[in-house]
């Protein structure tokens, strides 16, 4: 549904048990890994670690929901989905705004930490691509799309590492600030896209007559 590409083809994952198992395996890696970045960030003291954290808490999240809703009626899973969204978007918020107020009382946080956890992270989205990599030359725009998702993962857990390198060789803060802003940014986008067609589903699968 979102244009994000973070959400699953809960259609095929109802007929395709390799698909299905697939998608659970991205769920556990993802939730169980985000929640540890999550704790690693605080215990870093990095911004850009607590925003890349909520990233995978998003993306597992999404996919979760999806494969719960097999059953559920298009409607549940649209209103399901916005308040998911809204939700994903207060996450995103909050850490903008902590990485705005971190700029001036900017700590450093530590390096060696915060990259070590950046190289783990990448390790884990590098897997859930693996994972997925043989559906995407499927036909399945969705597969694709969640593929490509995992791969742009990757990517900002490179920019995570190279602020860790960065904070360890200025002793400044901003590198972790400046990645956890545009993280912090993307996310709020991608939250933005899921309430949009949300909202927008809804509306379409409201009955006529109904204002």
């Amino acid at each position: 549904m979102s244009d994000c590409g973070c959400e699953a083809d809960t259609a095929r994952a109802g007929v395709d048990p390799a698909y299905r198992r697939a998608l659970w395996i991205v769920v556990v890696l993802n939730l169980g890994f985000g929640a540890c970045e999550l704790v690693g960030g605080f215990v870093a003291g990095s911004q850009a670690l607590k925003a890349d954290s909520l990233d995978f808490l998003g993306d597992g999240s999404i996919t979760l929901v999806g494969l719960l809703a097999l059953a559920w009626s298009a409607v549940a899973r649209s209103r399901t989905a916005l308040v998911q969204g809204v939700f994903l978007g207060v996450l995103g918020a909050g850490v903008l705004v902590s990485a705005i107020w971190r700029a001036f009382n900017a700590v450093p946080p530590e390096a060696d930490l915060m990259g070590g956890i950046g190289v783990v992270a990448l390790v884990v989205n590098v897997a859930a691509a693996l994972v997925l990599a043989r559906f995407r030359g499927s036909g399945d725009a969705n597969a694709r799309a969640i593929w490509l998702f995992s791969r742009n993962d990757a990517l900002a857990n490179v920019a995570v590492i190279a602020a860790a390198a960065l904070v360890a060789w200025t002793g400044s803060a901003w590198p972790d600030l400046v990645v956890a802003g545009v993280i912090a940014v993307l996310f709020l986008h991608s939250a933005y896209d899921i309430i949009r067609d949300a909202r927008r589903e809804m509306a379409e699968r409201k009955p006529r007559g109904r204002r």
